[in-house]
């Protein structure tokens, strides 16, 4: 065979291979989508992802399987996103955690891993102290941190969880140590809020929507929250920089990714869905009706988003000690 053909048919297997390589493109999705939640079923997560999922369902005309990947306080359902096949067909909602758990050491894994498609919900943390409480605003307050560091203690999650590092990070950024106020140990937001109602602790750190039953019961009242808007659950609830000036902000947030690698056309076509389901009135209806708070940052901003939240994260973490 001379060299004339041969290079010949190199040269239509590769247009073949380009053509067939964009015709999977423009096919896609052609088969069920996996939307992979890094925790329980039943949980805040959980309800985000599954709406998202419903609405997408429809956008792409293909079965969108939602499938709860729990372990390693949050590390396998975020392997499992960042392991799959950059292909389009298995893709996660990612989680503030993923900006703290290789700076802890439990794994390599970080924003760098996904590709990003749009963020979707943000809840501020918030705080918040019992009714009975001598502190009627944040001022209040401050001013007994203040006057007596290590005295008061606050709760919310467990040790290096999203909300004790919030209240860290905003004593931080008013200059005071990160340990003025003692932090208390619990299994999420809804036993400390008991223990807040119960008087074993001074001041819960949570997102508004975790507070909220007993707040509607008057039992507990919400100071500040963390945010640069005030939320629309309780609009008058003032925030930090109102109040101090201070831009820290801290929250639990929620992401659409995929793995590192997606080709740029699915990345695109993604989130041009995700755009309409967060701008859809069901998207809107089912978050507000639960109180959570909605965010939207297409795929370039929520690559920024998720890097400044690694480096917020990273940062208070040292400043704890608590950094690997």
């Amino acid at each position: 065979m001379s060299n004339m053909r041969r290079n010949a048919i190199k040269a239509m297997v590769a247009a073949v291979a380009v053509l067939s390589f964009g015709a999977a493109h423009a096919a896609w999705p052609d088969r069920p989508v996996t939307l992979v939640v890094p925790w329980g079923a039943g949980g805040g997560t959980d309800a985000t992802a599954r709406i998202i999922g419903a609405l997408l369902e429809k956008e792409l005309g293909q079965p969108v399987n939602v499938v709860n990947r729990t372990g390693g306080n949050g590390v396998v359902g975020h392997q499992a996103i960042a392991g799959a096949a950059p292909d389009g067909y298995t893709i996660g909602l990612a989680t503030v955690e993923i900006a703290m758990m290789h700076h802890q050491g439990l794994t390599q894994l970080s924003y760098k891993n996904y590709t990003p498609i749009a963020l979707m919900n943000f809840d501020p943390a918030a705080l918040t102290v019992s009714a009975e409480s001598p502190h009627k605003t944040f001022d209040d307050l401050l001013k007994a941190v203040k006057a007596n560091p290590g005295k008061l203690k606050a709760s919310g999650t467990g040790q290096g969880g999203i909300w004790h590092l919030g209240l860290a990070g905003m004593l931080s950024d008013l200059k005071l140590e990160p340990t003025a106020v003692r932090f208390v140990p619990s299994n999420g937001a809804a036993p400390a809020m008991v223990d807040l109602a119960a008087g074993g602790v001074d001041i819960v750190a949570a997102s508004l929507p975790e507070a909220r039953s007993l707040i509607d019961a008057g039992k507990a009242r919400p100071l500040v929250i963390m945010a640069e808007q005030p939320a629309a659950l309780y609009p008058k609830v003032p925030t930090l920089k109102s109040l101090t000036g201070s831009s820290w902000t801290n929250g639990a947030w929620r992401g659409i990714v995929a793995p590192k690698g997606l080709p740029a056309d699915i990345q695109t076509k993604l989130a041009g869905h995700m755009q309409k389901i967060y701008n859809s009135k069901e998207y809107k209806d089912f978050m507000g009706g639960r109180g959570f708070g909605t965010m939207y940052a297409d795929s370039a901003d929520f690559g920024k988003f998720m890097e400044k939240s690694d480096n917020d994260m990273g940062k208070i973490l040292k400043t704890l000690g608590m950094a690997k």
